[in-house]
């Protein structure tokens, strides 16, 4: 089913006259045609590849007012700010606005003014908020990190379960659930909830080839954390910590060795907090040391690296984390440390969480796909990838691949791991496949019968510990399937078979305490965008400071003004009139209002500049 053809005429004169956009990225499109034939949609995009988009258009295209509900209140305000700039008629309510600008807000929203309401999932399901909303023109409804909703999950919200409600109070109105990080397990969940398996469900590739992968034993983290900040000198960065405590400390140890590192967690007065941010998403070369509270919705281009001073929570959380480095598709790193302690600590917070058992097992087993990827023998993007489904050839872009792990051959002790799990019905747990391998006459084994296998103290020389690394290694090489949605029992593969038979062959990392690789080069400070010319280059910094200050006058981050492409794209163009400026990728109509006269004034000086005689054509 396809979109009425003046909704297809229109979809694009929206994306090209108010979003400055020639075409569609990848999914968007198929996206956009879905909710504007009436369908549901479930668009599980990468980090940074326009999924706003995705409902935006069509919020534009149909008239009427779009719903989106928003976990944060800076990502609503960040949205907001970025539509309005491009002359989107868009709010928010939330608690962080008064109540005289709620209610303006609203009045704006009753008479038909507003295009776009954002609002959060517990401001929206008040029976008082869903009545009035009931005598307003909804065209479409919007969830946005829509993983918060899948008690599967790791980003769980109970705020977020009331939306499954919304298809019965809505009939017939379209809904989008976006999210950059769901597994197939997640997926199905919110396709259950949301709308009862009644959606069109869009899944891009989770790569992005363009981030370098690196996993470091933990020794000592401070130096570890300089040492590879200094190969980013000058750049924009991320450093996430495990506690709000450590968040201080690395931010001040950073400060004393001459970094501008800013700290930023829950704990901090809201104000500072909210300055140290706007301070990394405005002004150049800025570490933000942070916990988990930072980052969701951040959309700052050029994060040149992702550090995790602390091992995250699962391979979803990671893999979002991660996300908001490289935005522009240049180069980045994503460089994690993890240990013991770290591992226990999780355990810890796992434990300690107001949850029933079943949910603590599946965390359980969450972390220790997170932990079969940090000790994998194999290509490490592939790892995280086949997480999510997919499958990929080794990458070369990550310490694996560029620095192969010193390997001992693991043959016999995968057949061994393999023959326990096949002996024992592909049904139980690390935990008893363990206990039967080392010998361990539990009261669960005797009731199995296992301890009369064959291989009941095989593995009796090998300790507990060595035992769930090397498992965790076959699950990471694919030669065991862990299940993370039910009871987390172990099954055999084709390969893990093939290994059985003498097929196959299995090489672990028996210990991943090597040393810190030689510092390379020092990265120039500030690196140009890729293909740009010298003077080019030199155009694109102007661009940029023009950037901030207009940024800062409207008082927004500076990529809702432009993105760094946009500006690229500038300096290579070097438009000298308002009709070749609205060539420019990420023009719209209002931003060629707004922004034309005092870019082309700053390209044409810059022209000036290098031909002061007038005569030397444009560059």
């Amino acid at each position: 089913m396809q979109p009425p053809r003046n909704h297809r005429d229109e979809k694009r004169r929206v994306l090209k006259e108010v979003f400055g956009f020639d075409d569609f990225r990848p999914g968007q499109e198929q996206a956009v045609d879905a909710l504007l034939a009436g369908r549901n949609v479930l668009t599980v995009m990468p980090t940074g590849s326009g999924k706003s988009l995705c409902f935006q258009v069509p919020a534009l295209v149909q008239g009427g007012i779009t719903i989106v509900v928003s976990p944060l209140v800076a990502l609503m305000r960040d949205q907001v700010a970025a539509l309005r700039l491009a002359g989107v008629a868009a709010d928010a309510i939330n608690s962080s606005r008064g109540r005289a600008e709620n209610v303006a807000a609203w009045r704006r929203a009753a008479s038909g003014e507003t295009r776009l309401l954002y609002m959060a999932p517990e401001r929206l399901m008040t029976e008082r908020m869903l009545a009035a909303l009931g005598r307003l023109d909804v065209r479409l409804i919007a969830i946005d990190e829509a993983h918060c909703i899948s008690q599967w999950g790791p980003s769980f919200r109970p705020e977020y379960q009331g939306l499954s409600r919304l298809r019965e109070i809505f009939p017939g109105v379209p809904t989008a659930a976006l999210t950059a990080t769901a597994d197939e397990v997640t997926r199905e969940d919110i396709s259950a909830q949301l709308f009862a398996g009644n959606a069109e469900t869009i899944v891009l590739g989770f790569d992005r080839p363009n981030i370098k992968l690196t996993v470091e034993m933990k020794r000592n983290w401070k130096p570890q954390l300089l040492s590879f900040i200094e190969r980013h000198r000058g750049m924009s960065g991320i450093v996430y910590c495990l506690s709000r405590k450590k968040t201080e400390a690395a931010a001040a140890f950073l400060g004393e060795k001459g970094v501008l590192a800013l700290p930023y967690h829950a704990g901090m007065d809201k104000a500072e907090r909210d300055g140290n941010q706007n301070v990394f998403m405005t002004e150049p070369g800025v570490v933000i040391v942070a916990t988990i509270a930072f980052g969701m919705g951040i959309d700052k281009s050029d994060v040149r690296f992702v550090f995790h001073a602390d091992l995250p929570g699962s391979l979803e959380a990671y893999y979002q984390e991660i996300g908001r480095a490289g935005r522009d598709d240049r180069p980045a790193e994503a460089h994690m440390l993890y240990g013991l302690g770290d591992i226990r600590m999780r355990r810890v917070f796992i434990e300690q969480e107001e949850a029933g058992e079943e949910r603590k097992r599946r965390e359980h087993r969450r972390l220790d796909a997170l932990l079969g990827y940090c000790e994998s023998p194999a290509c490490r993007r592939g790892v995280l990838l086949a997480y999510f489904g997919e499958r990929i050839e080794p990458c070369g872009n990550c310490d694996v691949c560029l620095d192969p792990a010193d390997m001992v051959d693991g043959t016999t002790e995968g057949q061994q791991a393999v023959s326990a799990v096949y002996r024992t019905g592909q049904r139980f747990g690390a935990v008893h496949i363990i206990d039967v391998l080392r010998g361990t006459l539990t009261e669960k084994v005797a009731k199995a019968g296992h301890d009369r296998l064959p291989i009941f103290g095989a593995g009796a020389e090998h300790k507990k510990e060595e035992w769930r690394s090397l498992i965790r290694q076959l699950v990471a090489a694919g030669f065991l399937r862990l299940d993370v949605k039910d009871y987390g029992g172990l099954a055999t593969t084709d390969k893990g078979r093939a290994l059985l038979h003498g097929e196959e062959s299995f090489d672990y990392r028996q210990d991943a305490m090597r040393p810190t690789p030689p510092a390379r080069r020092k990265a120039r400070s500030g690196e140009p965008v890729a293909e740009l010319s010298e003077a080019e280059t030199v155009l694109f910094a102007t661009l940029k400071e023009l950037r901030l200050d207009l940024a800062k006058e409207r008082g927004v981050p500076a990529y809702v003004v432009f993105s760094d492409k946009s500006l690229a794209d500038m300096a290579r163009r070097r438009p000298q009139n308002a009709a070749e400026f609205a060539e420019v990728n990420g023009v719209g109509a209002a931003k060629l209002k707004d922004f034309a006269a005092p870019f082309l004034d700053a390209i044409a000086t810059a022209r000036f500049r290098e031909h002061p005689s007038g005569r030397g054509g444009v560059g």
